[in-house]
């Protein structure tokens, strides 16, 4: 009985082992490979059984739900083209791998002469890529007890930055609550946004300040800015208002001693002793025309 058992085990355990030398298999170090841009990557298509001596290995890039070839009859293709190259047995090696080669590859093995002749792995490729230098906004003067926000971003970096600010060379720390030195300070600072923002500017916030954006693939920084805190001016703003002021009184008794002048000039015109009838003097007398005919001056000359 011992011996019919284990006759049977064995006969279960070759017909087992038999099958997947029947079959293609294939198998992946890593299904989800990051690589840092301008950097070789390997893509892993590993063929654990297969029978068929010369296999039809394809590759094939898939990006928004499209593929497109990789590596078709025996060469590569596509965009990939000069930038890669198939290792024994199916292997996909990357070169010099850019930001457009995140996608998803597919590794497909056909074996004619295999029982289970064709097998596909996935594999998803993100390609990381360093951040550019960031664009910096830092207002050069701002008054003690107002609100201000600087700001900073950068498009480039994969995945996206993360943003630090420094202040005089110091890092700011997120909270600063968490720090004796700014224990005082009223800022906060959004690290997805880049945004440093402060409730209130105090004397001791004016200084040189810039910011770093930082991802896995590298870090970049704006150039130093200079921002002065700066009270507020009673006296200088009271002159200025007193100022404009006496400007408009000025400017008010100005206007209302030209429109009296005009009124009074206007009135003489027309109202005074001095209007004058306009004067005749053609040689004709209209005044007297007795017995119907008119008389003639005696500097009329016929």
């Amino acid at each position: 009985m011992a011996l019919q058992r284990l006759m049977s085990f064995f006969i279960l355990y070759s017909i087992l082992g038999y099958i997947p030398s029947l079959g293609v298999i294939l198998r992946t170090t890593d299904k989800t490979v990051w690589a840092n841009e301008f950097e070789p990557i390997e893509l892993t298509c590993l063929i654990e059984s297969i029978s068929t001596n010369n296999p039809r290995i394809e590759w094939k890039k898939i990006q928004n739900g499209v593929p497109s070839y990789v590596y078709f009859q025996n060469q590569i293709s596509g965009d990939l083209e000069h930038r890669a190259q198939l290792i024994q047995p199916a292997n996909l090696l990357i070169l010099n791998t850019s930001r457009a080669d995140t996608a998803e590859y597919r590794c497909e093995v056909a074996a004619i002469d295999d029982h289970k002749h064709f097998d596909e792995i996935l594999i998803s490729l993100a390609v990381r890529v360093k951040p550019v230098v960031p664009r910096c906004s830092v207002p050069v003067a701002v008054t003690v007890g107002t609100s201000s926000e600087l700001r900073c971003l950068e498009n480039e970096g994969f995945p996206a930055s993360q943003y630090r600010w420094f202040h005089n060379n110091e890092e700011l720390p997120q909270d600063p609550k968490s720090s004796p030195k700014f224990i005082n300070s009223t800022y906060s600072i959004n690290a997805d946004t880049g945004g440093l923002k402060f409730r209130r500017m105090r004397k001791e916030d004016a200084g040189e300040y810039y910011c770093q954006a930082k991802n896995v693939a590298g870090h970049a920084q704006c150039p130093t800015q200079l921002m002065d805190v700066y009270d507020v001016d009673i006296v200088g703003i009271f002159l200025k208002v007193l100022a404009a002021l006496a400007g408009l009184i000025v400017v008010m008794v100005g206007v209302c001693h030209v429109y009296k002048h005009h009124c009074f000039s206007s009135g003489k015109d027309h109202t005074g002793t001095n209007y004058k009838l306009p004067s005749q003097d053609d040689g004709v007398d209209y005044a007297e025309a007795d017995e119907g005919h008119f008389r003639h001056k005696s500097s009329f000359i016929i």
